[in-house]
């Protein structure tokens, strides 16, 4: 689990700019490939008044402004896994926009899972055709002239990818900043030793590589913070940090997880997420509607 399928190349440094999501904390990123007008969107948000079944599209549009303003190319739309936490927007930017869709190949195992949960028909597919591409480990991609690298990092979803381009690599719920340590492995098909072992991967690359993260709570009320390195993590991750041991990561994990509630919108979040951002399906009426499965999760 520790081998990296491919040789980063730290002297390309791809141009990133984050936006904040602050009520679900999220961090989506625009992806520039500093030779040409090329750029991938990472982790987008729809979104979602929860209590008023209301959902909008600011941030969204936020993200379309800022690369219509620069005259850009969207090429990718990625989901580093099925958040159960915020909402995707990547098909209402795709339809604005254009570009692909990709996420990791165990979607399908996602889909399955909470396929059951949320008691889906006949007619909700889970083969990930949803999906306009499904990574395996090692695989890549173009952003313009830039390669970007696929890791299978599961134990937070089975489905978790980090995708390494040049000196940078987003490794959505995988790791936290430093003082905000690892990812839950609670949520069905999440496992803390799995984790355990990608976090071990995502910290074989080079010290150097800077990791952007999908998500920051401002521990102890500092600033809300994204941007670490591979060398920081190593030195001072509360979780992970100066060489904790497999066994001890994950009697911690697993006791802390056991004290952790539910995401406040995970319910709406997997049955859209699973569906790549889209509503599911409209009635006779036209309305889409969530299910709320009752001691299902």
């Amino acid at each position: 689990m520790s081998t990296i399928p491919f040789t980063p190349d730290l002297s390309v440094k791809p141009e990133v700019t984050a936006f904040f999501d602050a009520p679900t904390n999220t961090i989506s990123y625009i992806v520039k490939d500093p030779n040409s007008t090329s750029c991938a969107v990472i982790d987008s948000v729809m979104d979602i008044d929860y209590a008023a079944g209301r959902i909008s599209y600011e941030g969204a549009d936020e993200i379309i402004a800022f690369i219509e303003k620069h005259n850009l190319k969207l090429e990718w739309l990625i989901e580093t896994h099925v958040h159960a936490d915020h909402l995707s927007a990547a098909p209402y930017i795709q339809g604005k926009l254009g570009g692909k869709l990709g996420i990791g190949e165990n979607i399908t195992i996602v889909q399955d899972t909470f396929g059951k949960i949320f008691n889906e028909g006949t007619e909700f597919q889970r083969d990930g055709s949803q999906f306009d591409r499904l990574f395996t480990d090692g695989d890549s991609y173009q952003i313009g002239g830039l390669t970007t690298h696929v890791m299978h990092t599961p134990g937070h979803t089975p489905a978790c990818m980090t995708h390494v381009v040049g000196n940078a690599a987003f490794v959505g719920d995988t790791l936290f900043m430093p003082d905000g340590g690892s990812a839950r492995a609670d949520f069905p098909g999440g496992d803390a030793r799995t984790l355990y072992r990608s976090i071990q991967r995502v910290l074989s690359l080079p010290r150097e590589t800077r990791l952007f993260m999908c998500h920051d709570y401002g521990p102890n009320g500092r600033d809300i913070q994204w941007e670490t390195s591979v060398g920081d993590e190593i030195d001072h991750n509360i979780h992970v940090g100066k060489g904790t041991d497999e066994d001890t990561f994950v009697k911690m994990r697993e006791e802390r997880d056991a004290t952790l509630a539910m995401p406040k919108l995970i319910i709406p979040s997997l049955q859209v997420n699973m569906r790549a951002g889209q509503l599911p399906p409209k009635d006779e009426s036209g309305k889409s509607f969530l299910k709320v499965p009752l001691n299902g999760l």
